[in-house]
């Protein structure tokens, strides 16, 4: 009965918002956010989760040390300042004294003295050891292998507490690097990197992050009711603005966020149809003009050609190689911005102190054409396979993330080089993932994304993900991406793995991609991660 009760009242607080709108019109503030997840939020532990519905939530409820902009330049949040030791693999911590834990006991919506208490450099400390301790199967481990005796601690060899991450007292945290890590700032700025209270954590008994009273606010936004009935309807996570946490230089700007759990992208266009939510993500905003609608892109998917390699014609080298080199770039057709010719795995919207990894290191460094060479190749496999023809071949494409007819100048290129007949077929997101799991296709117009805004995470995919795997996948690639000095240093491995990797012919890009944030008009400051998927409303504005 409570929680039929606090639905009802949440939901009728949220439509309350819709119909009076925002309480200071002059300056955008105090507005009741309506928005939406696509799916339930698998679990609101920092360390744990990785899905985009989660990650939205997260970022509204937590804060970190640090924080990085849309450009990748990171500043402090709740430190104060921090050091890095000359040979870079010391980095030294001091934390603000007014960031607070809050945890609602009563459920009275009033934050009393007894329901906050500061963050310290021990709620840090417990946070990255759960992070790379085996027991917790976190998937962001790897990334903060960096750490001193992480390696061992991932592998077993040691326990969690020999990783040489201390608290010196509450408010100075030491974190010590196998060696100096160029991107080790950008880690401590990720979700992953949240703090922890290790009793809270203990008093859940194993259900932390799981239900609103299993979860605690050290961010801008509490959770005050979280309802899920996956048959059911009016599925809703509640959240409120931590008042305690607001300073001056952490505005938090709306008093409400209250996000609907949709099925799928279709129902969550429809409220924003209706009015009813102020924003959404997707990766197809063709329909939004600017006119109406507030639309802010990010480049941050890398569309290309997965071969199968496990099976049929492409598990042949030779025949993936002959049709890489048929691939030409410059008779790409596509109709409008939502995607460029591409020839480099990791995506523009990588940055590097504050640049795009693609300003840095241009990509046409990749770019090959020989059909010389190609069909050459081809004949061989050819002769070797005892085929005449390759038949029966069509490229398969997610429907929902790309207009399939940007393939028509690279099937024609195929037909004239190999005289070959391969057809599209369009699908939807659903049946392509199922498809491309299962090894149910022979090539796919597959987009390669990342959960990590660091370049590193695009080539993780090759070592973690079974359809992408080469012979280099055993390799460590990414390792050594982990201990990079300097800006230079880590631009020369990028190019380095990236030619290894697109070497095998087990994906060859065609496309840099955008994803998009839709907002009304009347709303400003919602900020994006297009790699995460989280939607901060931490500063939005609303002028309706």
């Amino acid at each position: 009965m409570k929680k039929i009760l606090l639905l009802v009242l949440a939901s009728a607080v949220f439509m309350g918002a819709v119909s009076c709108g925002n309480d200071d019109r002059g300056s955008g503030t105090g507005h009741h956010y309506g928005a939406a997840l696509c799916g339930n939020p698998e679990s609101l532990d920092p360390q744990f989760a990785d899905d985009s519905s989660s990650a939205t939530v997260i970022k509204n409820l937590y804060s970190g040390l640090v924080t990085a902009d849309e450009y990748g330049n990171i500043t402090c949040c709740n430190a104060v300042s921090y050091d890095i030791s000359p040979d870079g693999t010391v980095y030294t911590f001091n934390l603000r004294d007014d960031n607070y834990w809050y945890f609602d006991k009563n459920e009275d919506d009033i934050i009393d003295d007894d329901e906050v208490f500061p963050v310290t450099a021990d709620d840090y400390v417990f946070a990255l050891r759960r992070v790379i301790d085996p027991v917790m199967q976190s998937p962001y481990a790897e990334y903060f292998s960096c750490i001193k005796g992480a390696e061992k601690v991932i592998s077993g060899e040691i326990p969690a507490e020999n990783a040489e991450i201390y608290a010196l007292d509450n408010y100075t945290l030491v974190i010590v690097l196998e060696s100096a890590n160029v991107e080790f700032l950008r880690l401590m700025a990720s979700q992953a990197a949240m703090p922890c209270n290790r009793d809270f954590f203990y008093s859940t008994k194993g259900r932390y992050g799981l239900d609103y009273r299993s979860v605690m606010s050290n961010g801008a936004f509490y959770v005050y009711q979280w309802f899920y009935d996956p048959y059911g309807v009016n599925n809703i996570l509640y959240m409120r603005k931590n008042k305690k946490n607001q300073r001056e230089d952490f505005e938090i700007s709306p008093n409400y966020l209250s996000f609907t759990i949709e099925k799928n992208e279709d129902d969550i266009r429809q409220l924003f149809r209706n009015g009813e939510i102020e924003c959404f993500t997707t990766l197809d905003a063709e329909s939004y003009n600017s006119r109406k609608y507030t639309v802010s892109s990010s480049r941050s998917i890398t569309l290309g050609i997965l071969f199968n390699t496990k099976t049929g014609y492409f598990s042949n080298p030779d025949i993936r190689k002959a049709f890489a080199l048929t691939t030409r770039k410059d008779n790409l057709t596509y109709e409008n911005d939502d995607i460029c010719t591409a020839d480099g795995i990791i995506p523009p919207a990588v940055t590097i102190l504050g640049r795009s990894y693609r300003e840095l290191s241009a990509d046409s460094i990749f770019r090959k054409y020989d059909n010389v060479e190609a069909v050459e190749l081809f004949d061989r496999a050819k002769k070797n396979a005892g085929f005449d023809k390759v038949k029966n071949v069509r490229v398969l494409v997610n429907a929902d993330t790309v207009n399939s007819a940007c393939m028509e100048s690279i099937l024609k290129e195929w037909k004239d080089c190999f005289d070959c007949e391969i057809g599209i077929e369009d699908v939807s997101a659903e049946d392509f993932d199922r498809r491309i799991s299962e090894g149910g296709y022979d090539m796919a117009l597959y987009p390669l994304k990342a959960d990590f805004s660091g370049g590193i995470s695009f080539i993780k995919a090759f070592e973690e993900k079974d359809f992408l795997k080469n012979k280099l996948s055993e390799t460590g690639l990414s390792e050594t991406l982990m201990n990079c000095t300097s800006i230079n240093d880590l631009v020369e491995k990028y190019q380095t793995a990236e030619k290894l990797i697109l070497d095998e012919f087990v994906f060859v890009p065609l496309f840099y991609k955008n994803s998009y944030l839709i907002t009304g008009v009347d709303n400003e400051e919602i900020k994006y991660d297009s790699f995460s998927g989280a939607v901060d409303y931490r500063t939005a504005k609303n002028y309706s």
